[in-house]
């Protein structure tokens, strides 16, 4: 007998409440019938999934993984729910969109001419905060995040990635030379950001790894105003792809040390609550700006 997706609802729901009564309240059921689930669901698969005592729940690995799986399968049966119910559809509406500064400026602001025409009857807010913000606080409907997700109470999907590169412009270079290795860098004037210290470990391949640690000369919070300074040949910097394509297309800024980049990619997603009046708005979204991400994603440059 297969498992349905009633149980697996349950299942999850129990796990994302942390116990069986308040998924009990949460799927309008009593927790003996909660109860029951799970233990239908487990004979069904011939596994222990959790181990419960009278204090906690603690998933099992089997249990880990078919949480896992189980989400993903519900996540998709919505949107395929979505996608159909609003077919015949005009989306409207305000939809609220908050993204770093570099991003919006680079990735969404260029397109937002292209959105309004096709979907004239969406009202835009965008909202720019380097940091990470609060959805409902905020009242935002989409928040795009580069990095690696850890809020794993919000609905997520991947935009797609974006590589790493080390820069700095021709007047910086003629003024102060151009590093041959990863160790001369140590002898430039690096540009590096204040609040995060994972953006300071640079994807170089060096003796001891593939990620090289280093001591800014100057720091900046935002990505936009270390971009800004590089354009003024202040010094060397790290920056993603998406913000600095037109720049290296044009020589504004030059690729520095292409042979020793690890090729690490920056996850962009988008992040949001699911909301059946704003499913269709923020579907219209994703849809557009992931299109366009994956117009230059992939493009490849020599340095």
């Amino acid at each position: 007998m297969k498992a349905r997706s009633d149980e697996l609802q349950v299942f999850v729901c129990v796990i994302e409440c942390g116990s069986i009564s308040a998924a009990a309240e949460q799927v309008g059921q009593t927790p003996s019938a909660v109860s029951r689930t799970l233990s239908r669901l487990e004979a069904k698969l011939d596994t222990t999934l959790i181990n419960r005592t009278t204090r906690r729940m603690d998933l099992t690995e089997e249990g880990k993984y078919f949480f896992e799986q189980a989400k993903r399968i519900l996540d998709q049966m919505d949107e395929l729910e979505e996608r159909l119910s609003s077919r015949h559809k005009i989306p409207s509406g305000r939809l609220r969109i908050n993204a770093a500064s570099p991003f919006m400026l680079h990735a969404i602001v260029p397109y937002i001419d292209e959105f309004r025409r096709l979907y004239p009857d969406i009202q835009l807010e965008l909202n720019s905060n380097d940091l990470i913000i609060d959805l409902l606080e905020q009242s935002t409907d989409i928040a795009i995040r580069i990095g690696p997700l850890v809020d794993s109470t919000l609905r997520a999907r991947s935009l797609g990635c974006s590589p790493l590169h080390i820069l700095a412009s021709p007047a910086y270079l003629e003024k102060h030379g151009t590093p041959t290795s990863v160790a001369e860098l140590a002898d430039h004037s690096l540009l590096g950001f204040t609040q995060t210290e994972s953006l300071n470990h640079w994807p170089l391949r060096h003796v001891h790894g593939d990620r090289w640690q280093i001591q800014p000369s100057i720091s900046a919070s935002s990505g936009e105003t270390l971009r800004h300074l590089a354009l003024e040949g202040q010094g060397i910097v790290c920056l993603s792809h998406f913000m600095t394509i037109d720049d290296i297309k044009t020589g504004r800024l030059k690729l520095l040390l292409a042979q020793a980049n690890s090729g690490y990619r920056q996850p962009i997603n988008a992040v949001y609550y699911r909301n059946s009046q704003l499913a269709l708005r923020i579907q219209c979204f994703l849809d557009f700006i992931q299109g366009k991400l994956a117009g230059y994603a992939n493009e490849v440059f020599e340095g």
